[in-house]
């Protein structure tokens, strides 16, 4: 019998997942469906991207819902517009067989009109990004008032992504009895608030340990100076002829650069980011699916929802921000039971961060040299040696063809053509690695300033990026998508810190961060009042920010902090902006959800007797307590 009939999923559902290649059920499926299909309770699903998940949702929804009625029922609410289409084709392709199912992709970037039509047309199951969604409520559009089911996907990226109040307006207009289902890959605070919020004791399953990659991914990570980086990635790739990977950079222009920089070095690469229109990102999905090309270079935010079989490799160009992201990266490869390989492109300040990701994960990584040139040219040698062993000869096309090549050869002995056919290909390679130097790096100490004993900082001689004199410029990992603005982040920062509103400086709200300048004096006590500061469950954090790089005295670990830096790849010279994080508030799905805000109101600073205001839309004055 087979084992989705056994878990009481009816029989047109189950014909029509054997045909997509479903033998048997994934661990989340086994675990989640029976409860779903009782649709008594609310339930939180924790697992990993590529387990499973829209099946376990999905095969369940079409069981419950009633398709001779044409109204919303079921409400799907995901991060980004690629898991929004991936998800609603699967639940198209799981309902084949099943009579009248309307299924709506509702996503920004695409046109409004065409999705209204098709709600107006009738519609049971609606697929929706939060900012698209809010749109279309804010419209009257859309009746959700008889909705029986809720599925928050991917909720812990919704929620980094700045969807929670969105999220909150969403649900607002659901009913009361209606049923939540959460599947999420990690379960940061923010998601156990939305489940305490909106759930009654629901069902909670876990698959795997909370918080951890996928078992089948191999961690590694490569120690090289942050110059060398570009130059030990395409090492790496060329090392593994057979890589089918997707890159991750922290900004869109680092992924515009990388991708330009190896499309000029003859690698078939493409880039994926916020700035690129609904066709565009469809035509680079299209040739990534179709294997057209070999790296996709993506940010975190356009990645999500990709569901592509057989991804060799993910490589982290630049470590996230996040370190939940992290685990949202790896899960793009080892999907569905296979194995795959997680690198990250580490400086040697960026140390601390593999021990953290290794606590978070559970899992140790493996410190792996850059290949040197020769080892490089070996590979590419034996891949191609290997191509010509398995290649398929078509005898009956090539016999026709075959005296005009037996003359064409008639002059070379057997060792010309063998060394003529590999020639073709290896030439470039060895006249590439001709010289090459040693890339790998020993793990040596740092200098009082974060930098590596010995070397020049990564900006070499220029001097980094000063504070105002007499004011040392810090960061902390709060901004605007926090709900704060300039004055509540200086009451803040004053009230923890207990010292002056006249002792801080320049204040640059970002989107998910803030530099800040304080008078050199009060450092000490900034760091020493935020040394167990949370904020909505989050650990506030301080660090002293130097040429767009920080460094957290707090806890004596040394970190890169952002991305400000503009290189260019592939010519060795390199440009740097200073500052910092590129950032600029909220990061939402979709070419019509994204916003991104930068500075609000300028650079007026509010003194301490100002006052701000808390998340309740009150003021307070700033010698309350926060």
């Amino acid at each position: 019998m087979n084992p989705f009939l056994e878990l009481g999923i009816r029989e047109e559902i189950v014909n029509a997942i054997s045909e997509l290649g479903f033998e048997k059920p994934s661990e989340i499926q086994e675990k989640a469906i029976p409860v779903l299909l009782t649709g008594n309770d609310d339930f939180v699903g924790l697992a990993q991207t590529g387990t499973g998940k829209t099946a376990a949702f999905g095969l369940p929804l079409l069981q419950q819902l009633d398709f001779s009625q044409k109204h919303p029922q079921a409400l799907v609410l995901c991060p980004t517009r690629e898991l929004c289409l991936q998800i609603s084709k699967d639940i198209e392709r799981y309902a084949k067989n099943l009579d009248n199912v309307h299924v709506v992709a509702v996503y920004g970037g695409a046109n409004i009109s065409d999705q209204l039509r098709q709600i107006r047309r009738g519609v049971q199951i609606v697929v929706a990004t939060p900012g698209r969604m809010l749109d279309i409520i804010g419209r009257n559009a859309i009746d959700f008032s008889q909705v029986k089911y809720v599925v928050l996907d991917e909720a812990d990226e919704m929620l980094n992504m700045g969807f929670k109040e969105d999220i909150n307006n969403i649900l607002s207009e659901t009913p009361d009895t209606k049923k939540t289902w959460l599947f999420s890959a990690t379960m940061p605070s923010e998601v156990r608030r939305i489940a305490k919020n909106y759930m009654t004791d629901p069902v909670e399953m876990t698959v795997g340990t909370k918080n951890t990659g996928n078992a089948n991914i191999e961690h590694q990570y490569y120690l090289i100076r942050a110059k060398d980086k570009y130059a030990a990635f395409k090492r790496i790739v060329d090392s593994n002829p057979d890589i089918f990977g997707i890159v991750f950079c922290r900004t869109k222009i680092e992924t515009q650069e990388i991708a330009e920089s190896l499309i000029k070095d003859g690698y078939n690469a493409d880039s994926l980011h916020g700035d690129l229109s609904q066709q565009q990102r469809d035509k680079v999905m299209k040739r990534y699916r179709d294997r057209s090309l070999q790296l996709l270079i993506a940010t975190d935010v356009a990645a999500r929802g990709i569901d592509v079989n057989d991804v060799t490799h993910v490589i982290n160009f630049s470590l996230p921000d996040e370190i939940e992201n992290y685990t949202h990266r790896s899960g793009r490869t080892a999907r569905a039971g296979k194995t795959g390989i997680s690198i990250s492109l580490i400086n040697i300040k960026e140390q601390s961060k593999i021990r953290q990701l290794e606590k978070v994960i559970g899992k140790q990584f493996e410190r792996k040299q850059v290949p040197q040139g020769a080892d490089v040219v070996e590979k590419q040698l034996l891949t191609i040696i290997n191509k010509v062993q398995n290649v398929e000869v078509n005898e009956d096309q090539i016999n026709q063809f075959l005296p005009a090549i037996m003359e064409g050869f008639e002059s070379l002995s057997k060792e010309d053509i063998v060394k003529r056919f590999a020639s073709l290909e290896f030439n470039r390679f060895l006249d590439y690695y001709k010289g090459a130097h040693d890339l790998n790096i020993e793990a040596r100490d740092i200098s009082s300033n974060g930098r590596e004993r010995g070397e020049r900082g990564e900006r070499g001689e220029r001097g980094e990026r000063g504070s105002s004199k007499g004011f040392t410029r810090l960061f902390m990992n709060l901004g605007s998508v926090d709900e704060f603005s300039r004055g509540d982040m200086l009451g803040f920062i004053c009230n923890n810190a207990k010292i002056s509103g006249k002792s801080i400086g320049k204040i640059d709200l970002k989107g998910v961060f803030t530099f800040f300048e304080v008078e050199d004096a009060e450092v000490t006590k900034v760091f020493e009042g935020f040394k167990d500061v949370d904020f909505n469950g989050r650990n506030v954090r301080i660090e002293v920010s130097g040429d767009g790089k920080t460094e957290n005295r707090g806890g004596g670990n040394r970190s890169r902090g952002g991305s400000g830096e503009r290189r260019s790849f592939g010519g060795g010279e390199r440009r740097e902006g200073g500052g910092g994080y590129r950032g600029g508030g909220d990061r939402r799905s979709g070419g019509g959800e994204r916003r991104e805000g930068g500075y609000r109101g300028g650079d007026r600073r509010e003194g301490n007797g100002g006052g701000f205001r808390d998340f309740s839309g009150k003021r307070k004055e700033s010698s309350n307590k926060y």
